[in-house]
């Protein structure tokens, strides 16, 4: 018997940095991304669910759990950067990554952390690329916030919506790039610094 494929709802919010592309389950939020990363967006979501119904959700079609979905991002865009702290999610993986996921979110707005010392946060200091591999792979950008995750020399590491993006989120919440080192195209590759 066939899979009955999974019912998801997709909104857009206009920012500066892009579109956002919100996807929920209905009851949570299961995916934030971009624009112009649609195609990595529909493989995480395939590898999660399988077949799956995407059906975009406009003005009375937005569901309640759209809307205040919507106004949370808003508010985080507009400044009020712990709108986003206790959005409700579900990003799915295996136990090592929901729990660093939901170590990103302890990060609070304004600091960051390298790779090496979420790992040990985690109480595994040897799983420096598991975690970054895991942030590499974070379903729900910004909400899930793997951009303030750095190397641990300070450079700016990968970020999958592009670096200037994670460039532009951190100088929103307040963190100086200037003390930051900016990377170097070999560091843009490797997001794994220890």
């Amino acid at each position: 018997m066939a899979k009955t494929p999974q019912s998801l709802s997709l909104t857009n919010v206009t920012s500066p940095i892009g579109n956002i592309l919100l996807v929920t389950d209905g009851e949570v939020l299961v995916s934030l991304d971009y624009e112009g990363y649609e195609h990595r967006m529909m493989r995480l979501l395939a590898k999660r669910y399988g077949p799956f119904d995407l059906v975009e959700a406009h003005g009375e079609s937005q569901t309640s759990t759209l809307q205040p979905l919507i106004h949370q991002i808003q508010a985080y865009l507009a400044g009020d950067l712990t709108a986003i702290d206790h959005i409700p999610v579900n990003p799915g993986g295996t136990a090592f990554q929901a729990n660093v996921w939901q170590a990103l979110r302890s990060i609070p707005p304004g600091t960051v952390m390298s790779y090496g010392e979420l790992a040990r946060r985690l109480g595994n200091p040897a799983a420096v690329r598991a975690v970054g591999t895991t942030n590499s792979l974070n379903p729900i950008s910004i909400v899930l916030p793997c951009h303030r995750v750095i190397g641990a020399n300070g450079s700016l590491t990968g970020y999958a919506g592009g670096l200037d993006r994670k460039r532009w989120l951190l100088e929103h919440e307040g963190v100086e790039l200037g003390q930051l080192q900016q990377p170097r195209h070999e560091q843009q590759l490797s997001f794994f610094d220890k």
